[in-house]
């Protein structure tokens, strides 16, 4: 494990070896309340012939400071600029959306020389590597989202989320890592089956020590009305390739949401091109189905890459 600093926060990072075989790097981006960690069952599948990169973001796993960023120092990307206003609009107003993170992704990969890169996100991850291809049209070649969609704002049900993922914060007391079983119940949360229990003790973990600011300004900024409501035009305006992986039992995002945010973007070509389902799968693909998730991702970044050559 490495750290990097990025806007005065040290980020943590894991980066595998160069290869000669593919310019790309692929950079993955965690969820919610989760770290970099969760890629591993997939980066140890790909690492042979991929260089990968993943990072705890900022609040998250051990990307973590006491110090607070003035984000109105951050010069905006020029790239931006090819956006309308109406997408960018209020994004760079908090520290926590979807942007604010994409920005933290802008200046890593600046510093660490990265400038031909596939970003894979899960779940808010995903929201994330959608908003880093706007800002980095140049340097990010595609997107992969796993367990990610969305784009309907139901106003009920997100308040319900919203109101459920509140109280879900308030209950983390240092000590609940320790309580003896607590894993077991993280084994089944959002899993169509059961974890082993060190990814259930590693999500007890990262949700105990994720810093409460970001855990809650994440959860409340990226399931706004504005937010929700301005990711199909964010899609749709995006040049660069952009997949879909959807787990079939996942219930926190349903593969028909998944499909709807998917549809906005030119790849889908009125049957789902860029959509693909994963059986028996819920929302922690990458633990669940690393096997199926390693081999999707690396045909897709070949078959771009044979694309490009041709």
């Amino acid at each position: 494990m490495a750290n990097i600093e990025i806007l005065g926060v040290p980020h943590a990072y894991e980066l595998t070896a160069p290869m000669s075989s593919c310019p790309h790097t692929l950079v993955f981006i965690h969820g919610w309340l989760n770290s970099r960690g969760y890629w591993q069952p997939v980066i140890s599948r790909l690492s042979t012939d991929l260089q990968c990169l993943s990072y705890d973001l900022r609040g998250f796993g051990e990307s973590q400071s006491h110090a607070k960023t003035d984000f109105s120092q951050i010069p905006t990307s020029a790239s931006l600029n090819s956006i309308s206003n109406s997408v960018v609009g209020s994004t760079f107003d908090s520290l926590y959306t979807p942007a604010a993170y994409a920005q933290d992704l802008t200046v890593l990969l600046q510093q660490m020389n990265i400038t031909s890169a596939w970003l894979i996100g899960h779940s808010l991850g995903g929201t994330i590597a959608l908003w880093g291809a706007a800002q980095m049209p140049e340097c990010v070649k595609g997107v992969i989202c796993i367990n990610a969609g969305g784009g309907i704002y139901l106003k009920e049900a997100f308040e319900q989320f919203r109101s459920a993922g509140q109280k879900f914060l308030q209950v983390r007391p240092r000590w609940l890592s320790q309580m003896p079983l607590i894993d077991l119940l993280f084994t089944r949360a959002s899993v169509a089956r059961p974890l082993e229990r060190y990814w259930a003790r590693q999500r007890v973990i990262d949700f105990v020590v994720a810093d409460p600011e970001a855990a809650l300004g994440t959860l409340l900024d990226s399931t706004t009305e504005e937010e929700i409501n301005r990711l199909p035009q964010l899609v749709s305006q995006l040049k660069q390739p952009v997949y879909f992986l959807a787990g079939a039992e996942d219930k926190v995002m349903e593969p028909k949401y998944v499909r709807h945010l998917a549809s906005f973007h030119r790849l889908f070509q009125y049957c789902g091109d860029n959509v693909i389902e994963i059986p028996e799968c819920g929302h922690l693909a990458m633990l669940e189905q690393p096997d199926a998730v390693a081999e999707h991702i690396q045909a897709i970044v070949n078959s771009q890459q044979l694309t490009v050559n041709s």
